[in-house]
């Protein structure tokens, strides 16, 4: 998919993240969930959806008819970055033909000492068609990625490289705001986002569409929402 196009598809839309790790209630080593919940998704309304692992991205690929944001999670020792952090991640990706590669953009370490703008510098000299979206934690990540050539800023990890938010906190309007005004690369908001109207004010400050993945597809976290939420009810 040609980045006009996929840009057309998801403007002012919503992008539902369907992921599941492994120890959470929906996982399956072998897949077959996360397309189901793709499938809900798209008859909702959805412009795109977001999935790690390869088989969920090759699974949903031929159920929904919707550009697909694919990303491998793997943690090596010794180092931080864990959203497709390598070459063979991205390899893998390439293969199954997926719209856009989501990327760690931060300052988070990966194998091969290279720093994010490297990395997403290599990519582009491996597959100067492959659409990148860098997952950024800071302004600074977002402005170093767009540089480097990404063809997508996400917020996806903001909060979460120094550990000083938590999902329950909400999300980071002013840094939308902020790459938004001062940064060309198209703007996928994403992190934290719980509520309709947060996902509708990401769109007036700017992004070009919203990612929300825990508030649609992950039940338990939906439940324990719920369950802090009467929990202090009664302690009032």
């Amino acid at each position: 998919m040609k980045k006009d196009e996929f840009i057309s598809q998801i403007e002012g839309g919503l992008i539902v993240s369907c992921q599941a790790l492994p120890g959470e209630p929906l996982y399956r080593p072998e897949g077959g969930i996360m397309p189901m919940m793709a499938e809900a998704a798209y008859q909702a309304g959805a412009a795109a959806i977001r999935t790690s692992r390869e088989v969920d991205v090759r699974a949903i690929m031929k159920t929904v008819p919707l550009p697909v944001i694919g990303l491998i999670k793997k943690h090596y020792d010794g180092y931080t970055a864990f959203i497709t952090p390598t070459m063979d991640e991205v390899d893998i990706l390439v293969g199954t033909g997926c719209s856009v590669i989501a990327v760690d953009a931060t300052s988070l370490t990966r194998p091969g000492a290279s720093s994010a703008p490297e990395f997403i510098e290599s990519i582009k000299r491996k597959y100067p068609d492959c659409l990148l979206m860098a997952d950024c934690s800071s302004y600074e990540d977002a402005a170093a990625a767009a540089e480097a050539g990404a063809d997508f800023i996400g917020t996806t990890m903001n909060g979460y490289v120094d550990g000083s938010k938590t999902s329950a906190d909400p999300p980071d309007f002013e840094l939308v705001k902020r790459i938004a005004d001062n940064i060309r690369t198209p703007l996928i908001a994403e992190g934290r986002i719980h509520r309709p109207e947060q996902a509708a004010e990401m769109l007036r400050l700017g992004a070009l569409a919203v990612v929300v993945g825990g508030a649609i597809t992950r039940p338990k976290e939906i439940a324990e929402s719920f369950i802090r939420e009467i929990g202090r009810f009664h302690r009032e």
